[in-house]
């Protein structure tokens, strides 16, 4: 999903300060207008059909980032930043899904025609609830060294991606989560230097019972969120316990 030249123009007005936000869904979603004739997607579905709609979703991102969430650790947040991210565009913003999906997270048909191959839909919340509790009983990873925390990181990752709460955009709002998580324990996320294949291949990895995937992703992307807390006996690799 790339947003068209309109929107970056938009966006860097708006980094600029010459526009606020709200300038910048406008043109966004001026622009996923003259794109695909406006109109929400029904299903909330971030699959091939639904890249016309990159301008207004990456817009949406800005807004959730200016307004930021409550960073609560448990389904409300995960609702609350699928909300920001899809209001406006898909019909089903902020809503889990009430069905089995098997939308494909592998290369193995099999395994990807399976019905049990995210989490039920039924028990959605309470699968929800088992992760939060037990973020929440590893004090959402705080003071944590640098392999250690992302060791941790990729489970809850790999918990949060098989539970699937919605039908679409679960790896963007996963990925905004994580984020979250990662700065208020001490350490920044850069995504940048993932590539789709090799995110698809983490995942992929996960799926079958391997984290380490993640875990290496990990390692290779956070830094910490304040450097000047950074000691010169340990470098990079000491986390914010210390």
């Amino acid at each position: 999903m790339v947003p068209g030249a309109a929107t970056m123009r938009a966006a860097a007005d708006y980094e600029a300060g010459r526009i606020d936000v709200a300038g910048l869904i406008d043109v966004a979603d001026g622009e996923t207008a003259q794109t695909v004739g406006g109109g929400r997607l029904a299903d909330g579905s971030l699959d091939d059909h639904a890249r016309d709609r990159a301008a207004s979703v990456f817009a949406r991102t800005v807004l959730l980032v200016e307004r930021p969430w409550r960073a609560t650790g448990d389904l409300d947040e995960l609702t609350a930043i699928h909300k920001g991210l899809f209001s406006g565009v898909f019909d089903d913003a902020g809503r889990l899904r009430t069905s089995d999906t098997t939308r494909g997270v592998t290369d193995d048909t099999a395994l990807a025609r399976n019905p049990e191959a995210f989490f039920p839909a039924a028990l959605i919340e309470t699968g929800a609830l088992n992760i939060a509790t037990e973020l929440a009983e590893a004090r959402n990873l705080q003071s944590l060294d640098r392999g250690v925390f992302a060791h941790r990181l990729a489970h809850v990752y790999d918990e949060l991606g098989y539970l699937h709460p919605f039908r679409g955009g679960n790896g963007m709002t996963l990925r905004m989560f994580a984020s979250r998580l990662a700065h208020d324990a001490g350490w920044d996320i850069d995504w940048g230097p993932v590539t789709r294949e090799s995110y698809k291949e983490a995942k992929r990895a996960a799926f079958r019972g391997d984290t380490s995937g993640f875990e290496r992703m990990f390692v290779a992307l956070i830094g910490p969120a304040n450097p000047t807390r950074v000691f010169l006996i340990a470098g990079f690799e000491q986390g914010p316990a210390h």
